[in-house]
């Protein structure tokens, strides 16, 4: 399922204004299991980074987690890049509006972007199921972090990942060139690209499994039938987000064996 002319269709909603652009970035802080995932290992960077560090946002898409780390660390130098124009172009005019002046934004092909020696912190959340020659991202990334950098991937496991154990084995997102990354090719084309220091964990356990379901996988499938379930879709939330929540801390606190999603970290 190609789901990103829905994505836009929500997109387009929420961004009337500054205010309505941060209210979307809230529901997607709440919503997305991914977003607490990646909050979690941002919350431990931050302890450690120091006030002003230098961050790439890479492949920032709607822009959250670049307006998360301008304020997690305000006096920080962040940079986001995409290849998406549009993308590029609503987050300037939304960052321009709610007067955040720490970032800036540039159109940028991860395969050949390099800053070398540039960055305390890359972030990089569900952006390598896009792209084929992702060894070559990975040495870019290497190349641009400073010493002791780190490297923050979020992306789909190949243990049904993108949904693909289901559906016929499609992805039910359309977009992407892998279904998921094992847990242990995923590290060694790291290190093939020179980290030598690198944590790797599941997340989307049972728990996240079921919460993506409830929260993200069948709403969208009632949008992609019909636009008029957004008049319905408000109620939906207020019946099963109570129960999402509660899978969504449980996933974040919880140890899995196994699960649809990676969490991996590098460090130069």
């Amino acid at each position: 399922m190609n789901y990103d002319p829905i994505k836009h269709s929500l997109v387009n909603v929420f961004n009337k204004s500054a205010f309505s652009r941060k209210a979307f970035y809230k529901l997607l802080d709440l919503l997305l299991l991914r977003t607490w995932h990646v909050h979690k290992e941002l919350g431990k960077w931050a302890k450690t980074a120091g006030d002003t560090p230098s961050i790439l946002d890479a492949g920032m898409g709607f822009g959250q987690y670049t307006y998360y780390l301008s304020r997690l660390k305000p006096a920080s130098n962040i940079l986001a890049v995409d290849v998406k124009e549009d993308q590029i172009s609503e987050c300037k005019d939304f960052f321009s509006k709610a007067a955040i002046r720490n970032v800036s934004f540039q159109f940028a092909d991860l395969v050949q972007f390099q800053s070398a020696d540039s960055y305390d912190l890359i972030l990089s959340v569900d952006v390598m199921e896009h792209i084929l020659e992702d060894v070559q991202v990975f040495k870019n990334f290497y190349h641009s972090l400073k010493k002791d950098g780190m490297l923050l991937i979020s992306t789909p496991s190949d243990q049904g990942g993108s949904d693909a154990d289901e559906d016929d084995a499609d992805s039910f997102i359309g977009e992407h060139v892998r279904n998921g990354y094992n847990i242990n090719e995923i590290q060694e084309k790291l290190q093939s690209a020179g980290f030598t220091k690198m944590e790797a964990r599941y997340a989307y356990g049972t728990p996240g499994k079921i919460s993506w379901r409830l929260s993200m996988k069948y709403p969208i499938q009632l949008l992609g039938i019909s636009k008029l379930f957004f008049v319905v879709i408000p109620f939906y939330y207020i019946l099963t987000y109570p129960f999402a929540f509660l899978l969504n801390y449980m996933d974040v606190k919880m140890k899995h064996p196994t699960g649809t999603g990676l969490v991996v970290k590098a460090w130069k």
